[in-house]
C-alpha cells in the first residue's frame, strides 16, 4: 500500500514518507521525500541515536534507505545502531547547519540492522541505568564535584559514553580507570550543560507541551534577565526558571516584538503636567499601547490609563508651556475591562437556564399564594359587621397544588352550590329576615364538600367578634344578633 494522498485538483499527491515517528526527538520533516530520485541524489544520510545525538554517514553501499530504517553504522571500535532520520538533498543543508566541515572524516553505513544486531543492542541498553547509578557512587567516593546525568552504550556493547555536568574543571583520569575496571568497556566522558541534560531527560513544561530542548532545539542561546525586563515580567526566579534551573529559553522568543513595540511608547522618566496635578509613569501594556499614570511615584493613586498617542500630545503641550485640564481626552468611550480572567467564560454559565426555570416556578407560587389570600380576605357588611366566608376554613386547593392542576372529582360529583351551608350566625336567623346581597353572593360561591364543624367554628368566631361592650343598647332585635338591613 502506497503512502500517498491524491489531491482533488489532480495537481499531484502528498507523501507521508517525510513524516517520522513523533516519539523521536529533534524530528525533521523531509518535504522532498515525494520528489522522484531524491534519495539517490545524495549518498549522505542523517542517523539519530539515543536522545539528541545525531551523526552523518555515507551510504557507500548504495542501500535503499528510507526514513525510519534501523541501520548499523561504523563506530570506533565496532559498530553502532541508529535510526535514519533524513535522506536526500536536505542532508547537506543539515550538515552545514551543524557546522560540519567538508574535510571532516565521514564514516560509513554498514547495513540494515539484523536480528542479531538488535539483540545485542537491547542487551546493551538494559545495562545503562544500573551503570549510571554505580558510576555516581564511584564518583562520590573519589570526591569529584560532578554529576553523571546519563550513560549511553554503543550498539555492540563495547563502548559506553558517560555524560556529566560540572561547574568547574574536573580531573576524571582516576575515574576512567576505575570505571574501565568495573564495567570492562571502553569509557568516553562528555561534558554537557544543564539545558542539554534537560533535553536528554525530557519532560513537560509549564505551558503543557513537551520541552523545546527535548523536541526541536539543537543549539542553545544564552538567556539573560534583560529579556524579562523588556517584556515587563516580574523577576521571580521560581517563575522564570525552567526544569534545568536556568532561565527559560522561551523568554527569547518574543523579545524582538516587545522591543519594537516599546519604541512607540514614551520614556518612563517623563512626567505629564495637567492643570490640577502631576502624573508619573506607573505601568504600561506594551502590546496594546496603553500607559497607566499615577499622581504618586511610590504607589498607585488616581490612576488614569491613556493611549500612547494621547501621552505624546500632552508631552508636546507641556513643552509649549500648556497644561490640559484632564489627562484623558474623553474620546475613548470603551468600558473599563474587568480584571477577572473568567468573566467571559463564567463558571456558572450553564446554570442560567435552570435559574430562569426556578424564577418562573417561584413566580407561579407567589401568584397562587396571592390568589389564596384574596379568597380568604374577609368582607365587611353595611353596618360594619365582618362576614367571614366558609372558604377560610379550608386552604385554597390551587395554592396547595404547585403544578397548578385542578383537583380531580370523584365520579360524576357536581358542585353543590345550592345546598352549601351558610355560616352559623346566618343559619340561626328567623326565616322572615332577608339576607344582604354580599352574604347571598358569598353563600352561593361556597365550594362543595365543606364540613359543618368548620362552619360552626367560624360562626363562633364571628359571634365573639360581634360582642358589644356593656352599658350600651343593642340596636337589633332578637336580643343577641344585630338587626340586618332591609332590602
Amino acid at each position: 500500500m502506497e503512502n500517498k494522498f491524491i489531491l482533488k485538483n489532480g495537481s499531484g499527491s502528498l507523501c507521508c514518507e517525510g513524516c517520522g515517528k513523533q516519539d523521536n526527538k529533534l524530528n525533521t520533516y523531509d518535504w522532498l521525500a515525494d520528489v522522484p530520485g531524491n534519495a539517490e541524489t545524495e549518498d549522505m544520510v542523517e542517523v539519530q541515536f539515543k536522545n539528541t545525538r545525531k551523526g552523518y554517514y555515507k551510504n557507500s553501499n548504495h542501500l535503499k534507505l528510507e526514513k525510519g530504517d534501523i541501520v548499523a553504522v561504523e563506530a570506533s571500535p565496532g559498530h553502532d545502531i541508529g535510526i535514519v532520520t533524513l535522506t536526500g538533498r536536505l542532508v547537506p543543508l543539515q550538515m552545514r547547519k551543524a557546522n560540519i566541515k567538508p574535510d571532516a572524516e565521514i564514516r560509513r553505513v554498514y547495513r540494515k540492522a539484523k536480528a542479531v544486531d538488535m539483540e545485542k543492542y537491547r542487551e546493551a541498553k538494559s545495562r545503562e541505568h544500573d551503570t549510571m547509578i554505580r558510576s555516581r557512587q564511584i564518583a562520590l567516593q573519589l570526591g569529584l564535584q560532578m554529576k553523571i546525568g546519563d550513560v549511553e552504550y554503543q550498539g555492540d556493547g563495547n563502548k559506553a559514553i558517560f555524560y556529566y555536568i560540572a561547574d568547574e574543571r574536573v580531573d576524571f583520569r582516576q575515574l576512567i580507570k576505575v570505571l574501565a575496571e568495573v564495567f570492562r568497556v571502553r569509557i568516553e566522558m562528555k561534558q554537557i550543560g544543564a539545558r542539554q541534560e534537560a533535553g536528554r531527560i525530557g519532560g513537560i513544561g509549564p505551558c503543557g507541551r513537551e520541552l523545546c530542548c527535548a523536541t526541536w532545539m539543537t543549539n542553545f542561546v544564552s538567556v539573560s534577565t534583560s529579556a524579562a525586563r523588556y517584556q515587563d515580567i516580574s523577576l521571580n526566579p521560581q517563575k522564570l526558571a525552567g526544569q534545568c534551573a536556568k532561565l527559560k529559553c522561551c523568554l527569547n522568543y518574543e523579545v524582538d516584538a516587545y522591543v519594537e513595540c516599546q519604541k512607540r511608547l514614551p520614556s518612563k522618566e517623563i512626567t505629564l503636567e495637567t492643570a490640577d496635578s502631576t502624573y508619573y509613569y506607573f505601568k504600561a501594556d506594551i502590546l496594546e499601547g496603553t500607559i497607566t499614570y499615577s499622581t504618586d511615584k511610590n504607589f498607585l493613586a488616581n490612576e488614569v490609563t491613556i493611549p500612547a498617542r494621547r501621552a505624546f500630545e500632552i508631552i508636546n503641550m507641556n513643552k509649549q508651556g500648556e497644561k490640559p485640564a484632564k489627562l484623558s481626552d474623553g474620546r475613548s468611550s470603551d468600558s473599563p475591562k474587568s480584571k477577572d480572567l473568567l468573566e467571559q467564560e463564567s463558571v456558572t454559565r450553564f446554570d442560567k437556564s435552570k435559574n430562569k426555570k426556578k424564577k418562573k416556578k417561584g413566580g407561579e407560587n407567589r401568584n397562587n399564594n396571592q390568589e389564596a389570600k384574596n379568597n380568604i380576605e374577609p368582607k365587611s357588611s353595611a353596618n360594619g359587621d365582618v362576614a367571614t366566608p366558609q372558604a377560610s376554613a379550608q386552604p385554597n386547593k390551587k395554592a396547595k397544588n404547585n403544578k397548578g392542576e385542578r383537583p380531580e372529582r370523584k365520579g360524576n360529583e357536581a358542585p353543590k352550590q345550592a345546598n352549601a351551608k351558610l355560616p352559623a350566625t346566618i343559619a340561626h336567623q328567623p326565616a322572615s329576615k332577608k339576607l344582604p346581597m354580599e352574604i347571598k353572593a358569598t353563600a352561593q360561591n361556597q365550594p362543595s364538600g365543606k364540613t359543618e364543624n368548620n362552619g360552626n367554628r367560624h360562626g363562633n368566631n364571628r359571634n365573639r367578634n360581634n360582642r358589644r361592650p356593656k352599658g350600651k343598647e343593642n340596636a337589633g332585635e332578637g336580643g343577641g344578633t344585630p338587626q340586618q338591613p332591609q332590602m
